[in-house]
Order: structure tokens, then C-alpha cells, then sequence
């Protein structure tokens, strides 16, 4: 099998089989790396811990209090919440869940209003799913594929969206267990790298901002490496 070489930032060089994860180059050089990684920088580019690599490539790794670790953390945060909001109510629509400084939002379609004390449901229902470890795959398709795949999850919002895309364009997609959705991503590779977050609220919103549009929910919440960081945070 081919050997690539990886550059680190101290300039050390490490040699490994073509299509190497930055994660295993993580695991390689210490378990508390390993651990605390959330994503890569290779050759300049941000990427997720397991997509391999198949040339000679500068790997940087970041943790999740880098700005770069941190706003992973948040876009894969929005996924999880998604997920478990899909989970426990199967039948609603999702939209959109972008990152905002320090935090992030998603919007949902459903008729059920989100109350304090489902917040605390949907809380505890990402908490299980983080522990189970799913591992967070990333899929290019071209948005005609993209359009099919999300017509048959039923997701009229996201039909929405990518109609407005060249139908040969590429969109990314990333999946976890049987949970799909739309992002340009970097993502954290597992779920289970996803542990001190809060859900702090909810809001009305019209999809897309216009009046004319459905009203929708709003969940905001937040993300953060380390249980102090979180606390400081809130307070």
C-alpha cells in the first residue's frame, strides 16, 4: 500500500497508508488528543476528523476551544438537536439550523408547541444519542440526487431549498444513523465528541423571514468543550 507523508505543525513528519484520517494521525500521537480533537485543517482546508487522505499533506489539529473546534462543535451540535427533535416527533418538518456567535438555532415545523419542559425531553434525548457514538458520515450528491433523497424523508423545506441549486450542482449531505441533513460542513467524526451543551430557549420565526410563510419554532442552544466553559457561558 502507498505511504503518504503527513506534516505536522512543529514541522516533525510522520508516515502513514494513503487514506489515513486526521483522527488516526490523532490517535497515533496520544489518546488525549485523540479525545479531545473535533476537527482538521489539511493543507489549508478545513475537514472532518475522518475523511482520509491520500497525498503528502500540513495537517493541523483542532481542539474544540479553537475558534475553528469551536464552530464545529456548534454545526454539529444543530444536528444533534435536529435528530432529536425528529425522534420524539416524528412528524415534524425541519428547515434550517445555521450557527450564530457562540450558539446556534434550528427551525422546526410543528404543530406541538415547544414547551420548557419539552425543551428538557429534546436535552435529554441528545444527550442519548451522543453516547451511542454514531459515527457522522459526509456524502456528496448532485442536487437532483439531493431533492429525491429528501422528497422521500419527507422533508418538504430542505425540496425547498436545494430546488433553487442547479440540479447538476453538488450539495453535501451528512448523515448520522438514520438522521440526514444538508451542511457544508466540517463535522465532529462521532456524536460522542458532543457533550456540554444547553438548550436556552425558543422563539417564533417565519420560514425564510417573510410574514407571508408559515410561523415556525425556534430552538436556540449552545456548545462548548468543557463543562466550565459551558458554565461560564451561561453565567
Amino acid at each position: 500500500m502507498k505511504s503518504i507523508e503527513i506534516t505536522l505543525p512543529d514541522n516533525s513528519k510522520k508516515s502513514f497508508p494513503a487514506g489515513v484520517t486526521a483522527q488516526e494521525v490523532a490517535d497515533s500521537i496520544g489518546s488525549g488528543l485523540a479525545r479531545a480533537v473535533v476537527v482538521a485543517k489539511v493543507n489549508g482546508e478545513l475537514k472532518d476528523l475522518n475523511q482520509g487522505i491520500y497525498e503528502n499533506s500540513d495537517l493541523e489539529l483542532f481542539k474544540g476551544e479553537t475558534p475553528e473546534g469551536h464552530d464545529t462543535l456548534l454545526h454539529s451540535t444543530a444536528h444533534l438537536m435536529a435528530q432529536a427533535v425528529k425522534e420524539l416527533f416524528p412528524d415534524v418538518k425541519i428547515t434550517i439550523g445555521p450557527t450564530i456567535e457562540n450558539g446556534f438555532y434550528y427551525d422546526f415545523d410543528l404543530d406541538q408547541s415547544f414547551s420548557d419542559e419539552i425543551l428538557e425531553k429534546i436535552e435529554n434525548k441528545m444527550k442519548e444519542l451522543a453516547r451511542l457514538k454514531q459515527e457522522i458520515v459526509r456524502h456528496e450528491v448532485s442536487a437532483g440526487e439531493a431533492v429525491d433523497i429528501f422528497s422521500k424523508l419527507g422533508e418538504p423545506y430542505k425540496v425547498e431549498i436545494i430546488e433553487q441549486i442547479s440540479p447538476d450542482d453538488t450539495i453535501t449531505m451528512y448523515k448520522q444513523s438514520s438522521f440526514t441533513d444538508l451542511c457544508r460542513g466540517p463535522h465532529v467524526s462521532n456524536t460522542s465528541k458532543i457533550k456540554h451543551f444547553k438548550l436556552l430557549s425558543t422563539s417564533g420565526a417565519y420560514w425564510r423571514g417573510d410574514e407571508k410563510n408559515k410561523m415556525l419554532q425556534r430552538i436556540y442552544g449552545t456548545v462548548f468543550s468543557s463543562k466550565d466553559a459551558l458554565k461560564s457561558h451561561l453565567h
